[in-house]
């Protein structure tokens, strides 16, 4: 059986991570589609919503996020910090409001992966808080099937972080603790005044977790901002 952890390294890790990771629970939910704040019927002629501005062609299919059902699988266990950190990514991003899964299966499934001792659940909470849709606004864009997908550009551990662990000396963090930053691009698509719409916006944010050899399989500790990944 692994051994925990001290509790000693626990503390030390969350003050680490809390300190290069800052929380955003109340990111702009906004940022997600612009289109919460207009109003339902807007008048003749207005323009789509910023998030939604680049028409596209009626015909063009537009493709679901990869991996999602309607009912949602749990992430699969990997001792691959880079598998883990680009499953995580996609968990994030690739969501469907046309699909009967609500956006707290969503959360639950991230949650599932977490910290096993704790110690990050808070702050973890708050982190996907900041990156998934609110019920109230999930609701609403359901009345405009808005998806959303992740298409990954690279994994790579930050330079930031290998520098923190050279500085922090041996024993400081448990075992199997890093980072990985993600650089993608976010797509996002959904109907208004019945003609398909679609937007491509370029995305970039940490995933810090611990993996082996403190425990089989990679879990998740905490989220950067997003937009303010660790270099």
């Amino acid at each position: 059986m692994l051994s925990r952890p001290s509790d000693g390294s626990l503390r030390w890790r969350r003050l680490r991570i809390a300190g290069v990771t800052v929380a955003a629970v109340a990111a702009a939910v906004g940022t997600w589609l612009a289109i919460t704040s207009r109003p339902s019927n807007p008048p003749p002629g207005s323009a789509p919503p910023p998030a939604l501005e680049s028409a596209i062609d009626p015909v063009t299919p537009i493709p679901h996020p990869a991996g999602v059902a309607e009912s949602l699988k749990p992430l699969a266990k990997t001792s691959s910090p880079a598998r883990f950190a680009e499953a995580v990514a996609h968990a994030l991003f690739d969501w469907d409001t046309t699909w009967p899964a609500p956006v707290s299966d969503y959360t639950g499934r991230l949650l599932a992966v977490a910290d096993p001792t704790g110690e990050e659940s808070p702050g973890l909470v708050a982190d996907i808080a900041s990156y998934l849709p609110t019920t109230g606004s999930w609701v609403f864009l359901k009345q405009y099937y808005t998806r959303q997908w992740l298409e990954v550009s690279s994994v790579t551990v930050p330079e930031l972080w290998t520098q923190a662990l050279a500085e922090a000396g041996p024993g400081s963090l448990a075992p199997g603790t890093t980072a990985y930053t993600i650089r993608a691009v976010r797509h996002r698509a959904g109907v208004w005044e019945d003609e398909p719409v679609s937007s491509a916006h370029d995305v970039a944010f940490t995933i810090f977790m611990v993996c082996e050899p403190s425990y089989p399989a990679c879990h998740l500790l905490r989220l950067s901002r997003l937009d303010e990944p660790l270099d």
